[in-house]
């Protein structure tokens, strides 16, 4: 075992009195030791049940004659950082998780890890940890928050929330309609009820083969999840003995396989920064000209909010993940063949999981659209890529040309808005917001949801070098890389510029020759963010968003 190097030998007497120190015991220390990656907070409503679901996890461990030991992760709610500077603290933290959660995890000299996270950056953060360390792991997630409803009757949840502030603000919604709204929109813990970026990446565990059937779609407060939280802490307990290890499921197939569902479920296009980072992690190279490719044979067969009217837990009792990759095994799109942390193959996992609704899950024969739910575009405005979830984007919308309304930062676009001075036609361009130039590259659902509450989600486009909530609808176009702050073509946008946006031929184009583009770029000095802190280290490290964002250390 790989904890004898702190347990086994005349050499490790120090090391066993530390152990009898935390209370253990021969018996305990002469089983296999499992970090158990606990991500709980008091501040994260997708993390305040995780303490429950890390019970039952070391319940299983000790059922299958393991040895438990919960060690911390931090997570931060993308919600409650939202539209102000504690965003720029989101993306951040996912390296910040990854490397934390080596450094436990070598040092002790773990068997094995069981991760459980919820969040938007915290469950990426936990892969890339998976994938690097590359011991036995397995992944249970704390389960997706259950919809709220109106007192008309009708499901809501938080993106309708955002969207109903820009309503107020349009003088379109009474503040008591607002306040209701307030009341019912988040009405238990768990990840935000929608497609969002939590859920899309607990799904997408489950594609990846590093999570139990379940893993993304069961929610939160069934107990169900407790019991599923006892199965991984069981199975990982297998995968130990087994000595299968995360890059033995999380190869290149495995990745192919997760950006198909990805295309099928219309994940939220912040999984276009992860699953790279991820694969980075696991020697996997992931080059997202791919996405595209994919997206062309791989129908979209779900629109779960901010797409549709339907959530999370009906995907559940559609038949969750499993159903989804069932139908498109239909097609023969995935890669079958891979081994998943279940000890069986995709193939032998998804067999017999059918679709229970087809109005949830759509029938390859019927899909809601023919392509997959993410394009990824390029132009003179976007060389190295930007990226749009065109499953929730209106079909008016699929191609529009307008004059560029520039703003250098997130706060500078939502006066902009609330004052009225954006109108159907305008293209909102918000440039400095990348992961060197913000830092952090904020989400801008604030702005998108000020304009779709505003009811220009059909005549306004936006696109940003930072990135957007998986809770977005609209032509919402981010990641655009170049970003401002390297010299990005964005960062030469003036106002008035006319931006030709064709997301069916994945198409993003100024419309200015190549010689005042040239001439623009001579007297162009990109503006330079002072940082400090963690974010000044970042800034100094971070890569471009159309590589995952992910950190590296110059030669």
């Amino acid at each position: 075992m790989k904890s004898d190097n702190v347990k086994t030998g005349v050499e490790r007497a120090p090391h066993r009195s530390l152990f009898n120190a935390l209370g253990m015991t021969e018996e305990e220390l002469s089983r296999p030791l499992i970090g158990v990656v606990n991500s709980y907070n008091e501040i994260v409503p997708g993390h305040m049940n995780l303490d429950k679901i890390t019970e039952a996890v070391k319940k299983g461990v000790y059922l299958a004659s393991g040895t438990p030991i919960e060690v911390p992760a931090i997570a931060v709610c993308d919600g409650i950082a939202m539209n102000h500077t504690g965003m720029k603290y989101s993306l951040v933290t996912r390296e910040l998780i990854c490397d934390s959660t080596e450094c436990l995890a070598q040092a002790h000299q773990f068997d094995g890890l069981v991760m459980i996270p919820n969040c938007d950056k915290n469950v990426p953060g936990l892969l890339m940890a998976a994938a690097r360390i590359n011991i036995p792991t397995i992944f249970v997630s704390g389960g997706p928050m259950l919809a709220g409803r109106r007192l008309d009757g009708k499901q809501t949840c938080l993106s309708t929330l955002f969207e109903a502030v820009g309503q107020y603000n349009a003088g379109k919604m009474s503040l008591e309609k607002l306040t209701e709204f307030e009341e019912k929109a988040c009405p238990t813990c768990g990840s935000c009820s929608g497609m969002y970026t939590a859920n899309s990446m607990n799904c997408l565990t489950e594609v990846l083969g590093m999570g139990l059937k379940g893993n993304g779609t069961i929610p939160a407060v069934y107990s169900e999840r407790i019991r599923l939280a006892k199965h991984a802490g069981m199975q990982i307990m297998k995968l130990v003995e087994q000595d299968i290890k995360p890059r033995d499921i999380m190869t290149k197939d495995a990745f192919l396989n997760a950006l198909t569902v990805d295309m099928a479920l219309g994940c939220s296009t912040n999984s276009m920064l992860h699953l790279p980072a991820i694969a980075y992690e696991a020697g996997v190279e992931l080059n997202l000209d791919i996405a595209n490719e994919i997206s062309k044979v791989t129908p979209n067969l779900c629109h779960l909010a901010p797409a549709g009217d339907t959530f999370m837990e009906d995907l559940n009792e559609a038949g969750g993940v499993y159903a989804v990759m069932n139908e498109l095994d239909k097609i023969g799109v995935l890669h079958t063949d891979c081994l998943t942390c279940t000890t069986k193959t995709v193939k032998e996992n998804i067999e017999g999981c059918v679709n229970l609704d087809e109005n949830i899950i759509h029938p390859v024969e019927n899909p809601y659209m023919k392509t997959g739910g993410i394009a990824v575009l390029r132009g003179n405005l976007a060389p190295d890529s930007c990226v749009v979830k065109q499953s929730a984007v209106a079909p008016e919308m699929m191609q529009h040309k307008g004059p560029a309304r520039v703003f250098d930062s997130e706060e500078e676009a939502i006066t902009a808005i609330r004052a009225g001075k954006i109108v159907a036609g305008d293209v909102v361009v918000i440039r400095y917001e990348g992961p060197k130039g913000g830092p952090g590259m904020r989400e801008m659902l604030s702005p998108t949801s000020e304009i779709a509450g505003m009811g220009l989600d059909k005549d306004v486009a936006l696109i940003t070098d930072g990135r957007f909530s998986g809770a977005t609808r609209g032509a919402s176009i981010g990641h655009v890389s170049p970003e401002a702050a390297v010299g990005g073509p964005i960062g030469l946008v003036h106002e008035g510029d006319m931006i030709d946006i064709d997301i069916i031929n994945h198409s993003i184009q100024l419309c200015v020759s190549d010689e005042e583009l040239e001439e623009r770029k001579k007297n162009f000095t990109p503006k330079k963010t002072e940082a400090t802190g963690y974010l000044k280290k970042y800034q100094a490290m971070v890569t471009s968003a159309n590589t995952g964002a992910v950190l590296k250390v110059k030669d």
